[in-house]
C-alpha cells in the first residue's frame, strides 16, 4: 500500500509533494522520501519513520526544483531505513515504485555483472538501474523506459524522473493503480486521486498495462503494446463519491480492482522475496509452543478463517477450530491453557467477535487480532495485532479486505510451521515465491472482467445457485455464495463438493447454475467427478480452473474459465476474485444497489 505522488509544477514542488504524501498516510508506511531536479541533477531527501521526520529534514536541508516525485514505503526485503527508502536513483534517473518486481534478483545479477553497483536491498533499485543501463547506451528516457518495462515481471506502479529533463516524468501501471492530474501548465501523478485533491479537479486513470509520458502541457499515454491511446479526463468534485470510485461505476468494483495493490502491500509487510522467507511481527507469545488454535470471526472473515484452518493444520500440524463469533461463547467451550485464539474483523469493531475475544482472554488464551483498522477496539484489547493493508473499504460486500486477510493468514501459517519445525526451508521458499506472484496473477485475471460479465448474464435469471469446492476451495465456494446473496438477492448455497450426493444433487436441473471452484490440486479429480454428475443431470456448470484443469474436464460445462496457473497453496486467494466479479456482474444485470445492498451494514457493532 505504498503511496506515490509526482508533480511537474511552476514553483518548487517539495512542499506539495509532502502534502500529497500526507493525504496517503492512511495506506500505512515506515519511511518516506522525495526527489527533485535541481540545475538538471537529481536531489533526494529520505527519512525513516513518519512524514514528520522527512519534513524536519527538508527544513534543515531544503530542496528546490519544479519537478519531483515522492513516496511512502512499507518495508519489504530490507529494513525500514534511509538507505532502502524511495526514491531510488542513479545519476541519470530516480524511481518510486509500488508493488513487487518478481524477477528483480535476475535483473540485479545481470546488471551487477555489467558493472552496476546496487546501494539498497530493495527490488525497486533494479528498475532504476535497468533504466540507467539503457540510458547509458544512448537511448532516450522514453525508449529506455519502454525497453525496461518489457523486462519487468510483477504488479507495479512507477513514477520516474530523469536528470537533464525538467519537463518530463514517466508513469507506468501494471496491477497497481495510478491517477494522472491535469493542471494549467502543470501535471500531477498519484497512487489515487486523494493525493491530488487540492491540486486539480481534472483526473484520468491509467488502465492496466498503460504507461505515460508527462510534460507540463499534458500526457501521452501508451498501452502495453506501445500504441498511443486516450483515457478519459474527468472533471470531478473531490468531496463527492466519484473521486472515491475512480473510473469505476461502484466502490465494490473499484475495490475488486485494487486487489493487486493491496495484496502486494500486505505481503510486503511480512514477505522477504529476496530470501524467500516470512518474517512475522514480534509477538508476546511463542508460536512454537502453542498447542491449539481457535479462529473466531463472522461472515466473510469467517470464511477467511476457514481457509486458514486448512493451511495451518497442513503446514504447522496444529489442530484448528473455526467458530462463528455469534455462536462461540454461548457454547461455553472449555479452553486449555496455552491455546491461541485469532479474531478476524475488517473493522475491528464487530460486536460478536469482540465479545468472543473477551471470553477467550478471561479463559487464559493468547489473543491475536487480524484487523484492517489498527486503532479499533479488537486491536486494542488483543495481546497482539496483525494488520491487513486493504485501505478504506466502502462497499458493504467485502472484497479486498477478504483477500488481504487470506494473505496475512497464509503468512501466519508459514510462520507457525517454521516456528514448530514442521516445514523445511525449501518448502517455505516455494510458498513465498508463490505468494510473491499472486498480485501479478490477480492483475492478469482482472483484465478478463468482460468475460465474467458475459457469464453473469446467464446466471442473473436464476432463482437458486449452488457453489462447490473441495479442500481450501470449499470456503471460497461458501464465500462466493455469500457474495451472490448479499448483492444480487439470489438464493445461493456453498457446499463441499463431496457432499453433493448427500442432498444437494436433488436440486440439480437445467435452471440451477452450479459454480465450481476447481484448481488443479490433489483433489482435482474428485471435484471433476462431481462435475460429471451435475452435467449428467442437466445442470448448468460454470467451471473455474486453470488451463490444464479446463482441458482435462471430460464433458464441456455450460461455461468455463481458465485462471492463471498458481501453486495450489495460494489458489484460494486467486480464486476469490472470479466469485467476487461474478456476483458483481449478476447484481448489475439485476439492477440492485451494489454498494449498499438492502438490510446490510458494513460493520455489525451490535449483537
Amino acid at each position: 500500500m505504498c503511496g506515490i505522488v509526482g508533480i511537474i509544477g511552476k514553483q518548487d514542488v517539495a512542499p506539495l509533494l509532502v502534502e500529497g504524501l500526507k493525504r496517503l498516510e492512511y495506506r500505512g508506511y515506515d519511511s518516506a522520501g522525495i526527489a527533485t531536479l535541481v540545475n538538471g541533477g537529481i536531489e533526494r531527501r529520505r527519512a525513516e519513520g513518519k512524514l514528520a521526520n522527512l519534513a524536519r529534514l527538508l527544513e534543515d536541508k531544503p530542496v528546490a526544483g519544479g519537478i519531483g516525485i515522492g513516496h511512502t514505503r512499507w518495508a519489504t526485503h530490507g529494513v525500514p531505513n534511509e538507505r532502502n527508502a524511495h526514491p531510488h536513483a542513479t545519476q541519470r534517473v530516480a524511481v518510486v515504485h509500488n508493488g513487487i518486481i518478481e524477477n528483480f534478483q535476475e535483473l540485479k545479477a545481470e546488471l551487477t555483472a555489467q558493472g552496476h553497483v546496487f546501494e539498497s536491498d530493495t527490488d525497486t533499485e533494479a528498475v532504476a538501474q535497468l533504466i540507467d543501463h539503457h540510458l547509458a547506451q544512448g537511448l532516450s528516457p522514453r525508449d529506455a523506459t519502454a525497453k525496461s518495462l518489457e523486462r519487468l515481471r510483477g504488479a507495479f506502479a512507477l513514477g520516474i524522473i530523469f536528470a537533464g529533463h525538467p519537463d518530463m516524468m514517466i508513469a507506468a501501471r501494471q496491477g497497481s493503480p495510478l491517477a494522472l492530474g491535469y493542471g494549467e501548465g502543470e501535471m500531477y501523478l498519484g497512487s489515487d486521486a486523494l493525493a491530488l485533491a487540492p491540486l486539480t479537479q481534472r483526473i484520468s486513470y491509467l488502465l492496466d498495462g498503460d504507461w505515460a509520458v508527462l510534460t507540463a502541457d499534458g500526457a501521452t499515454i501508451f498501452d502495453r503494446d506501445g500504441a498511443t491511446v486516450t483515457r478519459e479526463v474527468r472533471l470531478t468534485q473531490f468531496s463527492g463519491a466519484l473521486i472515491g470510485k475512480g473510473q469505476h461505476r461502484h466502490f465494490m468494483l473499484k475495490e475488486i480492482f485494487e486487489q493487486p495493490e493491496v495484496i502486494g502491500g500486505t505481503l510486503n509487510t511480512m514477505l522477504n522475496p529476496a530470501e524467500r522467507t516470512i518474517t512475522l511481527p514480534s509477538l508476546p507469545f511463542d508460536l512454537g509452543v502453542v498447542n491449539r488454535v481457535r479462529i473466531i470471526a463472522c461472515g466473510t472473515s469467517f470464511y477467511a478463517g476457514s481457509v486458514a484452518k486448512y493451511w495451518i493444520e497442513k503446514l504447522a500440524r496444529l489442530p484448528v477450530e473455526v467458530d462463528i463469533a455469534s455462536e462461540f461463547r454461548y457454547r461455553e467451550p472449555p479452553m486449555e491453557p496455552g491455546g491461541l485464539a485469532i479474531f478476524i474483523s475488517q473493522s475491528g469493531e464487530t460486536a460478536d467477535t469482540l465479545a468472543a475475544l473477551r471470553y477467550c482472554r478471561a479463559h487464559g488464551q493468547h489473543t491475536l487480532a487480524l484487523v484492517n483498522v489498527p486503532e479499533s477496539t479488537i486491536s486494542r484489547e488483543a495481546e497482539a495485532t496483525l494488520l491487513t493493508l486493504a485501505g478504506p473499504e466502502i462497499g458493504v460486500a467485502s472484497t479486498k479486505a477478504f483477500t488481504t486477510q487470506l494473505v496475512v493468514l497464509a503468512c501466519l501459517a508459514v510462520g507457525m510451521a517454521r516456528s514448530r519445525g514442521a516445514i523445511s526451508g525449501e518448502t517455505e521458499a516455494e510458498i513465498c515465491q508463490a505468494l510473491a506472484e499472486v498480485p501479478a496473477r490477480v492483475a492478469e485475471f482482472l483484465r478478463r472482467d468482460d468475460e465474467i460479465r458475459l457469464m453473469a448474464q446467464g446466471i442473473s435469471e436464476a432463482r437458486d445457485v449452488l457453489y462447490l469446492g473441495r479442500g481450501a476451495s470449499f470456503p471460497i465456494a461458501l464465500e462466493g455464495a455469500l457474495k451472490l446473496k448479499e448483492i444480487s438477492y439470489i438464493h445461493a448455497e456453498g457446499y463441499a463438493a463431496g457432499e453433493l450426493k448427500h442432498g444437494p444433487i436433488a436440486l440439480i436441473d437445467d435452471s440451477v447454475p452450479v459454480i465450481v471452484i476447481c484448481p488443479t490440486d490433489e483433489l482435482y479429480e474428485k471435484t471433476a467427478s462431481n462435475v460429471q454428475e451435475v452435467v449428467a443431470r442437466g445442470g448448468r456448470v460454470v467451471f473455474f480452473s486453470d488451463q490444464e484443469g479446463v482441458d482435462r474436464l471430460a464433458s464441456p460445462p455450460f461455461a468455463a474459465m481458465a485462471l492463471p496457473a498458481v501453486n495450489p497453496f495460494v489458489a484460494p486467494i486467486l480464486y476469490a476474485i472470479p466469485v467476487q466479479l461474478l456476483a458483481y456482474h449478476v447484481a448489475i444485470a439485476k439492477g440492485t444497489d451494489v454498494d449498499q445492498p438492502r438490510n446490510l451494514a458494513k460493520s455489525v457493532t451490535v449483537e
